[in-house]
């Protein structure tokens, strides 16, 4: 007998076809999948039709800061560099219970729209790294259901500060799953630079992930992205290795641009774009016209680069809305990208879903198959078009063979004649 089975919904493929399945989950894992299964189960859930996918994979996220908007005071000129000094402010009175209720708290939330699997930055700038070891706690705590990896993330960067560069090692051997920078706010372009090469270092010291806060500005002549493409060429790190943001990216003359563009394809480096806060954040000291603030999703994309999404802030200095939806965040980037054909729509869903996992580099145990774990969820929607175009509810969500979420889909009765 069968743990759970889910009968007659209708299961999203990679490539985009749609078989109509039930799915059958034993011990945590997915044992059987077929037209219709006649064996019996504890549990059965009727889908009625609705939409199997892989769960949502948050690829960019800041769970120490989530939930502080308007601590202690709320960001007046929405920039990105206000949020910062704010953020420095408020996390002084950090604790380790703060940073935990608050990140679980948001983990629940983006739990219950899909989401399983999510990458967060921790800022390691101060000395206590409170941010760090609380969120490497809470990886710990939500294991069951949910999977986190975390970034060691320089806020005020790994030069910045006398200690900086001591504070991310010491976060490597406390744990921290990557490694990230932010090498657009070092004190100079050399800082810059040297950050980037350290970044990598200390990834192949601990054999750990890289995620960098890459080039998130408007100016057009911060191009530390062609310093990690050629570390990853070098190292051969590629696939470990994500550039984040990229927002200069969009401002780039187009000579330059190209040519990035071609050194891109031989890396096999992985992008995270944040449509959200980047079209929110960047483009604010422009008058007419306004610049977008979003990396080149489009050309990457086209070119067979890996890109994703991430939310990256709810609710905090940078960014006051949010509820963890990926479904907001994969509008807003075929919005914002022009992404509005049918394969361009299809392939925003899969970079909240499919490619995150790639960014993560958790493919091997990501996906609808027989062996896989059994996280999956189900959508009110007919395909993934249908799922973007009305931020379609998430009825159920399996984490690790088990029912761990169930909302119903709004019901609508028109009065009218």
């Amino acid at each position: 007998m069968y743990d759970l089975l889910l009968r007659n919904g209708r299961l999203l493929y990679s490539d985009g076809t749609i078989a109509g399945v039930d799915v059958a989950i034993q011990q945590g894992a997915i044992v059987a999948i077929a037209p219709q299964l006649a064996e019996p189960a504890k549990t059965e859930l009727d889908l009625q039709k609705q939409l199997i996918s892989p769960p949502f994979v948050e690829s960019h996220i800041h769970l120490d800061s989530a939930l502080t908007v308007g601590e202690p005071r709320w960001n007046q000129s929405g920039t990105l560099f206000e949020g910062i000094e704010i953020w420095r402010d408020r996390k002084q009175n950090l604790s380790l219970e703060d940073v935990k209720s608050r990140a679980i708290e948001t983990l629940k939330q983006q739990a219950m729209r899909g989401v399983l699997f999510v990458r967060s930055h921790a800022d390691v700038s101060e000395t206590s790294l409170t941010a760090l070891q609380a969120l490497l706690e809470v990886r710990e705590a939500v294991r069951e259901w949910i999977t986190v990896q975390v970034v060691a993330f320089p806020q005020d960067g790994i030069y910045g500060g006398s200690q900086n560069d001591h504070l991310i090692e010491k976060a490597m051997e406390m744990g921290a799953d990557a490694v990230g920078g932010i090498p657009h706010y070092e004190l100079t372009r050399e800082d810059g630079v040297k950050s980037v090469h350290r970044i990598f270092e200390l990834a192949q010291k601990y054999d750990r992930l890289i995620d960098i806060h890459c080039d998130e500005i408007d100016d057009d002549q911060s191009r530390f992205l062609e310093v990690v493409a050629a570390c990853a060429l070098h190292t051969g790190m590629g696939s470990r290795v994500t550039a984040s943001h990229t927002t200069a990216f969009g401002s780039y003359n187009n000579a330059y641009a190209f040519k990035l563009l071609s050194f891109l394809r031989r890396t096999e480096l992985n992008f995270i774009a944040n449509p959200l806060i980047n079209i929110t954040l960047q483009g604010r000291t422009d008058t007419y016209p306004k610049r977008r603030g979003v990396t080149r999703v489009k050309e990457l994309w086209q070119q067979g680069t890996n890109v994703s999404f991430g939310h990256d802030c709810v609710q905090d200095p940078w960014y006051s809305l949010g509820t963890g939806n990926m479904l907001d965040v994969a509008s807003m980037g075929l919005h914002v990208c022009q992404m509005t054909g049918k394969a361009e729509i299809d392939a925003c869903y899969n970079m909240v879903t499919w490619n995150g996992a790639r960014t993560l580099n958790v493919s091997d145990r990501y996906g609808i198959e027989v062996g896989k774990p059994a996280n999956l969820i189900v959508l009110d929607a007919k395909d993934r078009y249908d799922a973007i175009r009305s931020r379609a509810t998430v009825s159920y969500v399996i984490a690790q063979g088990k029912l761990l979420a169930q909302t119903d889909a709004p019901r609508a009765i028109w009065h009218g004649e």
